[in-house]
């Protein structure tokens, strides 16, 4: 258990940055989900709008240090693959 002020604080904080962590990593697969999903109905049109919606997400949990910048890139670019791999 913290004894110092300056532990509790630092409790108080883990905790709410836990928090948006949380909300961003949720966030992050929500959209990962979506675009997977269009991949496995087959719609091109709909994939391309899924990914380009959640390229930004991906990327921004890579600012915030959710995920490493390589992973980032190696799943946008992998999905994009996959995306355009469909048939139109």
């Amino acid at each position: 258990m913290a004894n110092t002020s300056s532990a509790k604080k630092a409790v108080r904080k883990i905790v709410a940055r836990t928090a948006v962590n949380k909300a961003r990593r949720t966030r992050m697969r929500t959209y990962l989900r979506k675009v997977e999903e269009a991949i496995a109905s087959g719609n091109k049109e709909e994939a391309q709008v899924a990914l380009k919606e959640a390229q930004p997400i991906i990327q921004s949990a890579a600012t915030h240090n959710l995920i490493h910048r390589n992973l980032a890139s190696r799943k946008v670019s992998r999905l994009a693959k996959r995306v355009n791999a469909l048939a139109s």
